[in-house]
Protein backbone atom coordinates (compact mmCIF):
# COMPACT_ATOMS: atom_id res chain seq x y z
CA UNK A 1 0.00 0.00 0.00
CA UNK A 2 2.86 2.21 0.76
CA UNK A 3 4.29 2.00 -3.08
CA UNK A 4 0.90 2.94 -4.14
CA UNK A 5 0.63 5.69 -1.80
CA UNK A 6 3.73 7.44 -3.06
CA UNK A 7 2.53 6.84 -7.04
CA UNK A 8 -0.76 8.44 -6.25
CA UNK A 9 1.40 11.54 -4.40
CA UNK A 10 3.71 11.36 -7.42
CA UNK A 11 1.22 12.01 -10.29
CA UNK A 12 -0.88 14.11 -8.08
CA UNK A 13 0.63 17.01 -9.28
CA UNK A 14 -0.88 16.59 -13.02
CA UNK A 15 -4.56 16.35 -11.69
CA UNK A 16 -3.81 19.62 -9.34
CA UNK A 17 -4.40 22.76 -10.82
CA UNK A 18 -2.16 23.73 -13.50
CA UNK A 19 -1.69 20.15 -14.31
CA UNK A 20 -1.79 18.82 -17.62
CA UNK A 21 -4.24 16.86 -16.29
CA UNK A 22 -6.57 18.73 -14.32
CA UNK A 23 -9.52 18.80 -15.94
CA UNK A 24 -9.68 15.31 -14.66
CA UNK A 25 -9.12 16.21 -10.90
CA UNK A 26 -12.66 15.18 -9.72
CA UNK A 27 -11.71 11.68 -11.28
CA UNK A 28 -8.58 11.59 -9.43
CA UNK A 29 -9.65 13.05 -6.18
CA UNK A 30 -12.51 10.26 -6.33
CA UNK A 31 -10.05 7.49 -7.38
CA UNK A 32 -8.17 8.31 -4.58
CA UNK A 33 -10.02 8.71 -1.62
CA UNK A 34 -11.63 5.52 -2.39
CA UNK A 35 -8.27 3.77 -1.50
CA UNK A 36 -7.41 5.87 1.09
CA UNK A 37 -9.02 7.63 3.63
CA UNK A 38 -8.64 11.62 3.14
CA UNK A 39 -6.41 13.16 5.02
CA UNK A 40 -8.78 16.86 4.98
CA UNK A 41 -10.97 17.77 7.79
CA UNK A 42 -13.62 20.37 8.19
CA UNK A 43 -11.53 24.03 9.75
CA UNK A 44 -14.71 25.19 10.59
CA UNK A 45 -17.90 24.75 12.60
CA UNK A 46 -18.24 21.28 15.30
CA UNK A 47 -17.64 18.09 13.98
CA UNK A 48 -17.36 14.80 14.96
CA UNK A 49 -13.47 13.05 13.47
CA UNK A 50 -13.63 9.39 13.23
CA UNK A 51 -11.43 6.89 10.75
CA UNK A 52 -14.13 6.58 8.22
CA UNK A 53 -15.72 8.72 5.84
CA UNK A 54 -19.17 7.94 3.59
CA UNK A 55 -17.38 5.83 0.69
CA UNK A 56 -16.31 3.68 3.84
CA UNK A 57 -20.14 3.15 4.71
CA UNK A 58 -20.76 3.30 1.16
CA UNK A 59 -18.68 0.32 0.60
CA UNK A 60 -19.79 -1.68 3.60
CA UNK A 61 -23.12 -1.40 2.51
CA UNK A 62 -22.35 -3.21 -0.74
CA UNK A 63 -20.34 -5.96 1.13
CA UNK A 64 -23.84 -6.44 3.23
CA UNK A 65 -25.70 -6.50 -0.18
CA UNK A 66 -23.08 -9.08 -1.28
CA UNK A 67 -25.07 -12.40 0.24
CA UNK A 68 -28.84 -11.55 -1.63
CA UNK A 69 -26.67 -10.87 -4.67
CA UNK A 70 -24.70 -13.75 -4.83
CA UNK A 71 -27.56 -15.83 -3.93
CA UNK A 72 -29.68 -14.16 -6.50
CA UNK A 73 -27.43 -14.93 -9.26
CA UNK A 74 -27.86 -19.05 -8.21
CA UNK A 75 -31.94 -18.24 -8.09
CA UNK A 76 -31.85 -16.51 -11.44
CA UNK A 77 -29.94 -19.70 -12.34
CA UNK A 78 -31.86 -22.37 -10.37
CA UNK A 79 -35.53 -20.88 -11.86
CA UNK A 80 -34.53 -21.20 -15.20
CA UNK A 81 -33.19 -25.09 -14.97
CA UNK A 82 -36.65 -26.09 -12.96
CA UNK A 83 -38.54 -23.81 -15.90
CA UNK A 84 -37.01 -25.24 -18.87
CA UNK A 85 -36.68 -29.23 -17.07
CA UNK A 86 -33.11 -28.49 -17.66
CA UNK A 87 -30.41 -30.47 -15.45
CA UNK A 88 -28.01 -28.67 -14.35
CA UNK A 89 -25.56 -28.34 -10.91
CA UNK A 90 -25.13 -25.70 -8.39
CA UNK A 91 -22.11 -24.54 -9.88
CA UNK A 92 -23.84 -24.59 -13.82
CA UNK A 93 -26.81 -22.88 -12.19
CA UNK A 94 -25.07 -20.00 -10.26
CA UNK A 95 -22.80 -19.48 -13.46
CA UNK A 96 -25.79 -18.98 -15.76
CA UNK A 97 -27.55 -16.42 -12.61
CA UNK A 98 -23.70 -14.22 -12.43
CA UNK A 99 -23.88 -14.53 -16.32
CA UNK A 100 -27.43 -13.03 -16.61
CA UNK A 101 -27.17 -10.25 -13.72
CA UNK A 102 -23.17 -9.27 -14.17
CA UNK A 103 -24.34 -6.75 -17.49
CA UNK A 104 -26.98 -4.94 -15.11
CA UNK A 105 -24.16 -4.56 -12.37
CA UNK A 106 -22.22 -2.78 -15.42
CA UNK A 107 -24.79 -1.03 -17.36
CA UNK A 108 -26.04 0.12 -13.94
CA UNK A 109 -22.97 1.45 -12.59
CA UNK A 110 -21.57 2.66 -16.20
CA UNK A 111 -24.73 4.59 -16.71
CA UNK A 112 -25.00 5.86 -13.52
CA UNK A 113 -21.30 6.19 -12.64
CA UNK A 114 -20.65 8.01 -15.54
CA UNK A 115 -23.29 10.75 -15.09
CA UNK A 116 -21.91 11.25 -11.79
CA UNK A 117 -18.12 11.77 -13.11
CA UNK A 118 -20.02 14.40 -15.77
CA UNK A 119 -21.42 16.44 -13.14
CA UNK A 120 -18.62 16.82 -11.09
CA UNK A 121 -16.37 17.50 -13.86
CA UNK A 122 -19.00 20.13 -15.01
CA UNK A 123 -19.98 21.68 -11.75
CA UNK A 124 -15.53 21.25 -10.35
CA UNK A 125 -16.69 19.50 -7.67
CA UNK A 126 -15.58 16.17 -5.76
CA UNK A 127 -16.80 13.05 -7.22
CA UNK A 128 -20.22 11.81 -5.00
CA UNK A 129 -20.01 8.14 -3.91
CA UNK A 130 -24.11 7.60 -3.53
CA UNK A 131 -24.31 5.60 -6.49
CA UNK A 132 -21.65 2.65 -4.72
CA UNK A 133 -24.77 1.39 -3.07
CA UNK A 134 -27.85 2.67 -5.77
CA UNK A 135 -25.58 1.20 -8.46
CA UNK A 136 -25.60 -2.16 -6.86
CA UNK A 137 -29.09 -1.81 -5.64
CA UNK A 138 -31.13 -1.33 -8.78
CA UNK A 139 -29.84 -4.50 -10.29
CA UNK A 140 -31.13 -6.39 -7.41
CA UNK A 141 -34.91 -5.02 -7.51
CA UNK A 142 -35.34 -5.58 -10.99
CA UNK A 143 -36.68 -8.84 -12.87
CA UNK A 144 -33.85 -10.85 -14.86
CA UNK A 145 -35.56 -10.71 -18.23
CA UNK A 146 -35.71 -6.71 -18.27
CA UNK A 147 -33.90 -5.50 -20.36
CA UNK A 148 -30.39 -3.40 -20.83
CA UNK A 149 -31.55 -0.10 -22.76
CA UNK A 150 -34.87 0.18 -20.83
CA UNK A 151 -32.71 -0.62 -17.04
CA UNK A 152 -29.96 1.82 -18.67
CA UNK A 153 -33.11 4.88 -19.31
CA UNK A 154 -34.23 4.52 -16.19
CA UNK A 155 -30.93 4.60 -14.33
CA UNK A 156 -29.89 7.81 -15.87
CA UNK A 157 -33.57 9.35 -15.62
CA UNK A 158 -33.66 8.57 -11.99
CA UNK A 159 -29.95 9.60 -11.29
CA UNK A 160 -30.37 13.15 -13.16
CA UNK A 161 -34.12 13.52 -11.87
CA UNK A 162 -34.07 12.08 -8.43
CA UNK A 163 -30.44 12.90 -7.17
CA UNK A 164 -28.26 15.21 -9.29
CA UNK A 165 -31.18 18.76 -9.97
CA UNK A 166 -31.60 18.15 -5.98
CA UNK A 167 -28.14 18.84 -5.15
CA UNK A 168 -26.26 15.13 -5.13
CA UNK A 169 -25.57 12.68 -2.57
CA UNK A 170 -27.13 13.96 0.57
CA UNK A 171 -30.01 16.50 -0.54
CA UNK A 172 -32.27 13.82 -2.49
CA UNK A 173 -35.26 13.83 -1.26
CA UNK A 174 -36.14 10.13 -2.44
CA UNK A 175 -34.31 7.16 -2.84
CA UNK A 176 -32.41 6.93 -6.29
CA UNK A 177 -32.74 3.22 -6.74
CA UNK A 178 -36.56 2.79 -5.74
CA UNK A 179 -37.24 6.05 -8.10
CA UNK A 180 -35.34 3.67 -11.20
CA UNK A 181 -37.97 1.03 -9.96
CA UNK A 182 -40.81 3.19 -10.05
CA UNK A 183 -39.68 4.99 -13.53
CA UNK A 184 -39.61 1.17 -15.05
CA UNK A 185 -43.22 -0.29 -13.15
CA UNK A 186 -45.02 3.02 -14.43
CA UNK A 187 -43.40 3.43 -18.49
CA UNK A 188 -42.53 -0.18 -18.93
CA UNK A 189 -45.63 -2.23 -16.53
CA UNK A 190 -45.05 -5.57 -19.04
CA UNK A 191 -41.42 -5.69 -18.20
CA UNK A 192 -41.60 -5.09 -14.63
CA UNK A 193 -45.10 -7.62 -13.89
CA UNK A 194 -46.98 -10.08 -15.01
CA UNK A 195 -45.74 -13.53 -14.70
CA UNK A 196 -43.73 -13.67 -18.22
CA UNK A 197 -40.17 -11.69 -16.33
CA UNK A 198 -39.20 -13.79 -13.80
CA UNK A 199 -37.78 -16.24 -15.36
CA UNK A 200 -35.27 -15.82 -17.89
CA UNK A 201 -35.71 -17.87 -21.31
CA UNK A 202 -32.54 -17.67 -22.48
CA UNK A 203 -29.30 -19.80 -22.83
CA UNK A 204 -26.05 -18.26 -21.85
CA UNK A 205 -22.91 -19.31 -23.68
CA UNK A 206 -24.23 -22.73 -23.91
CA UNK A 207 -25.73 -22.74 -20.20
CA UNK A 208 -29.52 -23.73 -19.85
CA UNK A 209 -31.54 -23.97 -22.57
CA UNK A 210 -33.49 -21.45 -25.53
CA UNK A 211 -37.40 -21.21 -24.33
CA UNK A 212 -39.84 -18.77 -25.34
CA UNK A 213 -42.97 -17.98 -23.45
CA UNK A 214 -41.79 -18.98 -20.25
CA UNK A 215 -44.54 -18.13 -17.39
CA UNK A 216 -43.97 -18.20 -13.66
CA UNK A 217 -45.78 -16.14 -10.77
CA UNK A 218 -44.46 -15.48 -7.58
CA UNK A 219 -46.21 -15.71 -4.95
CA UNK A 220 -47.87 -12.37 -4.35
CA UNK A 221 -48.93 -12.71 -7.79
CA UNK A 222 -50.38 -15.79 -7.36
CA UNK A 223 -52.42 -14.24 -4.34
CA UNK A 224 -53.52 -11.04 -6.62
CA UNK A 225 -54.89 -13.18 -9.54
CA UNK A 226 -55.34 -17.06 -8.37
CA UNK A 227 -57.50 -16.25 -5.85
CA UNK A 228 -56.22 -18.53 -3.17
CA UNK A 229 -53.49 -17.84 -0.82
CA UNK A 230 -50.09 -18.84 -1.52
CA UNK A 231 -48.93 -22.53 0.04
CA UNK A 232 -45.83 -21.67 2.59
CA UNK A 233 -42.59 -23.51 2.04
CA UNK A 234 -39.68 -23.23 3.29
CA UNK A 235 -38.13 -22.02 -0.38
CA UNK A 236 -40.22 -18.60 0.71
CA UNK A 237 -37.52 -18.10 3.48
CA UNK A 238 -34.28 -19.96 1.32
CA UNK A 239 -35.39 -17.68 -1.14
CA UNK A 240 -35.83 -20.44 -3.84
CA UNK A 241 -38.90 -18.61 -5.36
CA UNK A 242 -39.56 -16.51 -8.25
CA UNK A 243 -39.07 -12.85 -7.82
CA UNK A 244 -36.55 -9.84 -8.44
CA UNK A 245 -33.15 -10.90 -8.19
CA UNK A 246 -31.95 -9.67 -4.70
CA UNK A 247 -35.22 -9.53 -3.22
CA UNK A 248 -36.15 -13.50 -3.00
CA UNK A 249 -33.92 -14.87 0.53
CA UNK A 250 -34.64 -14.17 3.66
CA UNK A 251 -31.61 -15.96 5.42
CA UNK A 252 -29.41 -13.40 2.92
CA UNK A 253 -31.17 -10.41 3.69
CA UNK A 254 -30.77 -10.89 7.12
CA UNK A 255 -26.99 -11.70 7.20
CA UNK A 256 -27.12 -8.04 5.46
CA UNK A 257 -29.18 -6.68 8.22
CA UNK A 258 -26.74 -8.39 10.90
CA UNK A 259 -23.65 -6.66 9.22
CA UNK A 260 -25.30 -3.14 9.02
CA UNK A 261 -26.62 -3.20 12.54
CA UNK A 262 -23.48 -4.65 13.94
CA UNK A 263 -21.52 -1.71 12.43
CA UNK A 264 -24.20 1.22 13.19
CA UNK A 265 -24.61 1.90 9.74
CA UNK A 266 -28.07 1.36 9.46
CA UNK A 267 -31.01 2.62 12.50
CA UNK A 268 -32.19 -0.76 14.03
CA UNK A 269 -34.81 1.51 15.00
CA UNK A 270 -36.26 2.21 11.73
CA UNK A 271 -35.79 -1.71 10.88
CA UNK A 272 -37.15 -3.25 13.23
CA UNK A 273 -40.23 -0.73 13.46
CA UNK A 274 -40.73 -1.89 9.23
CA UNK A 275 -41.63 -5.08 10.99
CA UNK A 276 -43.85 -4.35 13.35
CA UNK A 277 -45.82 -2.06 11.15
CA UNK A 278 -46.23 -4.58 8.86
CA UNK A 279 -46.86 -7.36 10.92
CA UNK A 280 -49.62 -5.24 12.70
CA UNK A 281 -51.24 -4.34 9.92
CA UNK A 282 -51.34 -7.95 8.65
CA UNK A 283 -52.39 -8.93 11.83
CA UNK A 284 -55.84 -6.38 11.02
CA UNK A 285 -56.16 -7.87 7.83
CA UNK A 286 -56.33 -11.09 9.08
CA UNK A 287 -58.75 -10.24 11.68
CA UNK A 288 -61.26 -8.02 10.49
CA UNK A 289 -60.50 -7.54 6.71
CA UNK A 290 -62.57 -8.40 3.47
CA UNK A 291 -62.45 -11.90 2.41
CA UNK A 292 -59.61 -11.75 -0.11
CA UNK A 293 -56.73 -14.09 -0.57
CA UNK A 294 -53.99 -10.86 -0.17
CA UNK A 295 -55.79 -9.75 2.59
CA UNK A 296 -56.33 -13.46 4.56
CA UNK A 297 -52.46 -14.54 3.87
CA UNK A 298 -50.74 -14.83 7.58
CA UNK A 299 -49.38 -11.48 8.64
CA UNK A 300 -45.89 -13.52 9.05
CA UNK A 301 -46.25 -14.61 5.23
CA UNK A 302 -46.34 -10.85 4.42
CA UNK A 303 -43.25 -10.16 5.74
CA UNK A 304 -41.33 -12.95 3.99
CA UNK A 305 -42.84 -12.35 0.46
CA UNK A 306 -41.99 -9.63 -2.27
CA UNK A 307 -39.65 -7.14 -1.32
CA UNK A 308 -40.53 -6.45 1.99
CA UNK A 309 -37.74 -7.78 3.79
CA UNK A 310 -35.02 -6.44 1.22
CA UNK A 311 -37.19 -2.92 1.77
CA UNK A 312 -37.14 -2.75 5.60
CA UNK A 313 -33.51 -3.37 5.29
CA UNK A 314 -31.76 -1.85 2.68
CA UNK A 315 -34.61 1.04 1.40
CA UNK A 316 -35.98 2.08 4.47
CA UNK A 317 -32.87 2.60 6.66
CA UNK A 318 -31.19 5.16 4.05
CA UNK A 319 -30.03 7.85 6.12
CA UNK A 320 -30.62 10.82 3.40
CA UNK A 321 -33.85 9.97 2.54
CA UNK A 322 -35.80 8.39 5.91
CA UNK A 323 -36.57 10.46 9.30
CA UNK A 324 -33.26 11.43 11.55
CA UNK A 325 -34.91 11.67 14.59
CA UNK A 326 -34.60 9.13 16.78
CA UNK A 327 -38.73 9.05 17.67
CA UNK A 328 -39.36 9.52 14.41
CA UNK A 329 -37.42 6.44 12.89
CA UNK A 330 -40.20 4.48 14.75
CA UNK A 331 -43.00 6.49 13.34
CA UNK A 332 -41.57 6.41 9.84
CA UNK A 333 -40.84 2.72 9.99
CA UNK A 334 -44.01 1.85 11.00
CA UNK A 335 -45.85 3.71 8.29
CA UNK A 336 -43.92 2.32 5.82
CA UNK A 337 -44.71 -1.45 6.78
CA UNK A 338 -48.26 -1.07 7.11
CA UNK A 339 -48.60 0.88 4.22
CA UNK A 340 -46.67 -1.70 2.08
CA UNK A 341 -49.71 -4.08 3.48
CA UNK A 342 -52.37 -1.28 3.00
CA UNK A 343 -51.35 -1.08 -0.66
CA UNK A 344 -51.12 -4.97 -1.30
CA UNK A 345 -54.64 -6.13 0.11
CA UNK A 346 -56.49 -3.06 -1.16
CA UNK A 347 -55.00 -2.42 -4.73
CA UNK A 348 -53.81 -6.30 -6.05
CA UNK A 349 -52.50 -4.30 -9.01
CA UNK A 350 -49.56 -3.05 -6.87
CA UNK A 351 -49.12 -6.44 -4.91
CA UNK A 352 -45.59 -5.31 -4.30
CA UNK A 353 -46.19 -2.23 -2.13
CA UNK A 354 -43.13 -2.03 -0.64
CA UNK A 355 -41.60 0.51 -3.31
CA UNK A 356 -44.69 2.46 -3.30
CA UNK A 357 -44.78 2.66 0.33
CA UNK A 358 -41.14 3.51 0.82
CA UNK A 359 -41.88 6.46 -1.58
CA UNK A 360 -44.72 7.97 -0.29
CA UNK A 361 -42.73 7.69 3.36
CA UNK A 362 -39.64 9.42 1.64
CA UNK A 363 -42.19 12.86 1.69
CA UNK A 364 -43.19 12.53 4.48
CA UNK A 365 -39.88 11.89 6.40
CA UNK A 366 -39.53 16.11 7.21
CA UNK A 367 -42.71 16.40 8.42
CA UNK A 368 -42.42 13.27 10.65
CA UNK A 369 -39.11 15.19 11.91
CA UNK A 370 -40.74 18.35 12.43
CA UNK A 371 -43.53 17.35 14.13
CA UNK A 372 -41.02 15.33 16.25
CA UNK A 373 -38.81 18.49 17.00
CA UNK A 374 -41.84 20.66 17.63
CA UNK A 375 -42.91 18.48 20.23
CA UNK A 376 -39.98 18.20 21.90
CA UNK A 377 -39.42 21.72 22.12
CA UNK A 378 -43.25 22.88 23.69
CA UNK A 379 -42.40 19.79 26.09
CA UNK A 380 -39.40 21.55 27.26
CA UNK A 381 -40.86 25.05 27.20
CA UNK A 382 -44.00 23.40 29.65
CA UNK A 383 -41.09 21.67 31.57
CA UNK A 384 -39.23 25.50 32.11
CA UNK A 385 -42.53 27.23 32.71
CA UNK A 386 -43.41 24.92 35.40
CA UNK A 387 -39.99 24.87 37.09
CA UNK A 388 -40.32 29.09 37.28
CA UNK A 389 -43.33 28.65 38.73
Amino acid sequence: MKALRNYLDKIKPNFEEGGKLHAFRSVFDGFETFLFVPNETAKSGTHIHDAIDSKRIMSMVVIALVPALLFGMYNVGYQHFIATGAEGSFWEMFAYGFLAVLPKIIVSYVVGLGIEFVVAQWKKEEIQEGFLVSGMLIPMIVPVDCPLWILAVATAFSVIFAKEVFGGTGMNVFNVALITRAFLFFAYPTKMSGDAVWVSGDSILGLGQQVDGLTVATPLGEAATSGAVPQFSMDMVYGLIPGSIGETSVIAIALGAILLLWTGIASWKTMLSVFVGGAVMGWIFNTIGPDTPMAQMPWWQHLMLGGFCFGAVFMATDPVTSARTETGKYIFGFLIGAMAIIIRVLNPGYPEGMMLAILLMNIFAPLIDYCVVQNNISRRAKRAIKSNN
